[in-house]
């Protein structure tokens, strides 16, 4: 007599091919979500079609994550705000000049969020926020505040090693994000129909602007005059 092979494996003590994938399974609905959410955007998109692309029934699905938002929020924390534990990390031990610095931090978003799927997160809160007020306040505080607060970090640091000149924290920050968000159109949006020639290369622009920042960030002659040797008013 014959049995089948999953009474087999479990007769045997081992788990059957459904229990060998249960730990797998949020990370599976959370990649699938992900892709869907930035395909369909959030309002068009339904539970039913996560779990299907992600080979589980619907139920499976709400055994992990209590409704469509709790899942939208532990995409976000899974490919965005869950790294900035990691990058305060790394803004503690770094050891290189605030130039470094910045091009390193540009550059790091860009490998682990911009060139991912994970880049089209922004998109969608851009275009859907209005409609979902409490998961744009999530957003905010979430990656927006927590982003904007590292960047103020590594300019207040270049201040004070008398690396950069001061300046108005607030539209420093939106100057730095702004190429950043920029290539997220640019992937998402224009690249959709933009001539070949016309496409940007991420790191090649990054670089520019970097380097733009810096000469508009650098000292001028006038910073490094003490107060009392500046020029007096005729």
């Amino acid at each position: 007599m014959s049995f089948p092979k999953l009474f087999c494996e479990t007769a045997r003590g081992l788990p059957a091919k459904r229990e060998r994938r249960k730990e797998a399974r949020p990370g599976e609905l959370l990649a699938a979500a992900l892709e869907l959410f930035v395909e369909k955007g959030f309002a068009a998109t339904r539970a039913d079609e996560v779990a299907k692309r992600a080979g589980v029934s619907k139920g499976t699905l709400f055994l992990y994550f209590s409704s469509k938002e709790e899942l939208f929020k532990a995409v976000v924390r899974d490919n965005i705000s869950g790294r900035y534990p990691g990058w305060a990390a790394e803004f503690e031990a770094f050891e290189g000049s605030t130039a470094d610095m910045l091009r390193y931090a540009m550059n790091s978003w860009w490998t682990s969020v911009g060139a991912t799927k994970a880049s089209g997160i922004s998109k969608l809160i851009m275009s859907e926020a209005s409609n979902f007020p409490e998961l744009a306040a999530f957003y905010q505080k979430e990656v927006i505040e927590p982003g904007h607060a590292l960047i103020r970090r590594i300019l207040q640091r270049g201040i004070d090693r008398g690396e950069i000149r001061p300046i108005d924290m607030t539209q420093a920050v939106h100057i730095i994000m702004a190429p950043l968000l920029y290539l997220v159109m640019c992937k998402h949006c224009y690249g959709t129909f933009a001539d070949e020639s016309a496409r940007l290369v991420p790191e090649e622009f990054l670089a520019t602007q970097v380097d733009t920042l810096l000469d508009g960030l650098s000292l001028r002659q006038a910073d490094n005059v003490t107060p009392d040797r500046k020029a007096k008013p005729q």
